[in-house]
């Protein structure tokens, strides 16, 4: 019986993939002929199918970015990146929209470490740095294998100074892997969708407005209460937002 429902399952995983890689055929059908409503409507049924990719995103921010919405346009290509981090059309079509967006917010000045981290680590994401930390306990556990069972001394000198290095970069990757794992849970990223909104200094309507922000806009969140979250904008400045004004970035 166990082994009937499982084959069902994989029947009914395999029709359910299928049935997706139709719908996003059809839409890039309709995206090639400027039908871009349309085809964002069937990329969302892919969506929320669940079965995304970084392709899938690139072409929903393709499709905003024809129709001139800023947001999702910005909201997608980071998502792309999210699940790709060197998908290199994702990061450039993402420079264009941003162009699109009215706030020009100077960045902080970032460390040596921060720089790194931006423009080498962070090329790949931590499920990918994951991967990294797999291939070198393989490689470091099979070269000290064949250095057990090397019958010369110079065989067991190199299979020895290679299984060490190997499990050095284990080390490596593996802190790289947590370093960027908590970054992501620790700087919630989010876009904000609404046209124009006013960030106050408390959760309230009746607070001081800080700053206005625009459609397009990147934000770290920081906290949430209630309907509002506090973010923090690439200057560094501080402030709460209604929450239905920002859609966070994740990868699914």
């Amino acid at each position: 019986m166990k082994n009937f429902l499982f084959l069902l399952l994989i029947i009914a995983n395999t029709v359910f993939a299928q049935n997706a890689n139709e719908l996003f055929t059809n839409a890039n059908d309709l995206y090639k002929n400027d039908k871009l409503e349309e085809a964002i409507e069937i990329y969302e049924q892919v969506v929320n199918q669940g079965m995304v990719s970084s392709e899938l995103y690139y072409n929903l921010g393709n499709s905003y970015y024809k129709l001139n919405k800023v947001g999702p346009s910005i909201y997608y290509y980071e998502k792309a990146l999210k699940l790709n981090p060197l998908n290199e059309d994702a990061a450039n079509n993402l420079i264009f929209a941003k162009r699109l967006a009215l706030d020009n917010i100077e960045e902080l000045p970032k460390t040596v470490f921060q720089k790194v981290n931006e423009n080498v680590l962070q090329k790949l994401s931590y499920n990918q740095w994951a991967i990294i930390i797999v291939v070198f306990s393989f490689l470091g556990s099979l070269l000290f294998l064949l250095y057990y069972f090397a019958n010369t001394p110079s065989k067991k000198r190199f299979y020895f100074v290679v299984s060490t290095l190997s499990f050095i970069l284990l080390l490596f990757a593996f802190a790289i892997t947590y370093q960027q794992y908590s970054f992501a849970q620790n700087n919630k990223e989010a876009i904000v969708f609404a046209e124009q909104t006013e960030v106050r200094n408390a959760p309230t309507l009746n607070s001081d407005e800080v700053f206005t922000l625009h459609e397009g806009t990147k934000v770290i969140v920081l906290d949430t209460i209630d309907d509002w979250k506090k973010i923090k904008i690439a200057d560094g400045k501080l402030g709460w937002i209604i929450a239905s004004e920002i859609k966070l970035i994740d990868a699914f």
